[in-house]
């Protein structure tokens, strides 16, 4: 369960959110500039916000009339960038392990083959990142985000920066993390058609405010090709 009451202002905009999903894969839509990543870096611990809290699964992240703040290396959170932000100079099987190590975590031998299996990197552990396609290298950091034993997982549009057909090859396996990995996930998009694929409830999100909650029938319909 993730609720959010918060209130932040960043310059002239100001961020208003409030909602409570308990969904597999909570979607944050709306156009660019309308809040989605300011919101997610709250969740992160990355923004404070002014006023308001931050929930999730029964824990207070955030209460600013209690002056709660837990900083973002303790919330647990996983959070996947637009661009993969891999270590070049480490090969896959070291960036996989990243997150575990930087969270001092025990080496788990069985969960490193189910997020490799589960996400078909196997073949690339000793590549580098300059060695893998795009939508490899995402692949990848959702593996590293994944190990770091989340109990929550943030991505920040993941596929923005990756043409259609490597979209199309990566949508799969993002839903397969929501139907297997068990980690619930907070999916930013301004792609209704990606949304619509993924997550069991949405947030709709314009000039800073929430305009609509539910599932993915509030999303714009699909065009039609002419």
């Amino acid at each position: 369960m993730l609720r959010v009451e918060a209130i932040k202002k960043l310059g002239e905009f100001t961020l208003e959110a409030s909602f409570t999903s308990e969904g597999r894969v909570t979607g944050l839509f709306g156009a660019s500039g309308a809040g989605k990543t300011s919101l997610i870096n709250m969740i992160a611990g990355l923004l404070r916000p002014d006023r308001g809290s931050i929930v999730i699964d029964g824990e207070t992240l955030d209460d600013t009339t209690a002056r709660i703040h837990i900083p973002a290396h303790r919330r647990r959170i996983g959070y996947v960038f637009q661009d993969a932000r891999l270590f070049p100079h480490l090969d896959v099987r070291d960036n996989l392990d990243y997150g575990r190590r930087m969270n001092r975590l025990a080496d788990d031998a069985a969960q490193r083959a189910r997020v490799t299996d589960l996400l078909d990197i196997g073949s690339l552990l000793d590549r580098r990142p300059g060695q893998l396609s795009g939508g490899e290298r995402q692949r990848v950091a959702l593996g590293r985000a994944l190990l770091a034993q989340p109990r929550l997982l943030l991505l920040d549009e993941p596929l923005g920066s990756l043409d259609e057909e490597r979209k199309v090859e990566i949508l799969p396996y993002l839903v397969r993390l929501r139907d297997e990995a068990g980690v619930p996930m907070v999916y930013v998009s301004h792609d209704a058609g990606e949304l619509r694929q993924l997550a069991t409830q949405v947030v709709m999100l314009k000039r800073g405010r929430v305009i609509a909650f539910g599932g993915s029938e509030i999303l714009p319909p699909a065009v039609s090709p002419a």
